[in-house]
């Protein structure tokens, strides 16, 4: 039991360290990329709501040329109502919707960085009695974390904010369609080479065994 345990810090020391390292850098991209990402929501957010100024100044035009209808004698049918109806874009619909989405796949990621940095605390939590109680103990909790999908849900993570990435520039690409065609061609041209090398890359290591471009995708 003494070799067990000593054996198994070991194993378990490396492990925690690898997870927390690699949960520490998801948390800090995360914050990063959710932070920049508001920035840009709440700009384009503002074209799904009317525009209440514009409304106001439809409303004032109708209201002038019905005071100049009824001071010159003429009927007030033939003013046309201010048109105060509003629908927001197809281009804004896409942006915000990809943007959004991206933004919530990423605070996702954020949250379960923490949930799982609390698993491994909890695992790695001091075991009192003898040595074959501590043992047992932990073999329980390796065991369970294994059984759980632990290990696959903390590389899974990196997964989900690559998601969050891609969704961020194929709405970029939209957003800049009405503003430059050029430079929405140019970074759809960045993004679609991106996206290729990284389904490529990750489907190597499944052809072959040398491969080093291996992720738990693969």
């Amino acid at each position: 039991w003494f070799v067990y345990n000593d054996e198994s810090a070991i194993f378990d020391n490396d492990m925690l360290l690898e997870s927390n390292d690699s949960l520490d850098i998801l948390l800090i991209f995360a914050g990063l990329f959710s932070a920049v990402l508001t920035t840009f929501v709440a700009q384009t957010s503002q074209a799904l709501s009317p525009d209440n100024d514009a409304i106001s100044s439809s409303v004032l035009i109708e209201l002038v040329a019905l005071q100049r209808a009824q001071a010159n004698g003429t009927s007030l049918d033939a003013i046309p109502a201010a048109d105060t109806s509003f629908s927001p874009s197809r281009i804004d619909l896409w942006t915000n919707g990809l943007w959004f989405t991206s933004l919530a796949l990423s605070l996702c990621t954020a949250l379960f960085s923490v949930l799982a940095k609390q698993w491994l605390r909890q695992y790695a939590s001091f075991v009192s009695g003898t040595t074959r109680t501590r043992a047992l103990t932990r073999q329980f909790r390796y065991d369970g974390l294994n059984r759980w999908k632990v290990p696959l849900i903390i590389g899974i993570l990196p997964t989900i904010l690559h998601i969050s990435l891609f969704l961020f520039l194929v709405g970029l690409v939209v957003f800049l369609v009405p503003l430059s065609r050029t430079l929405a061609y140019v970074l759809a041209g960045i993004t679609g080479f991106a996206v290729v090398t990284y389904f490529v890359t990750t489907s190597l290591p499944v052809f072959y065994a040398q491969c080093p471009y291996r992720t738990p995708l693969s």
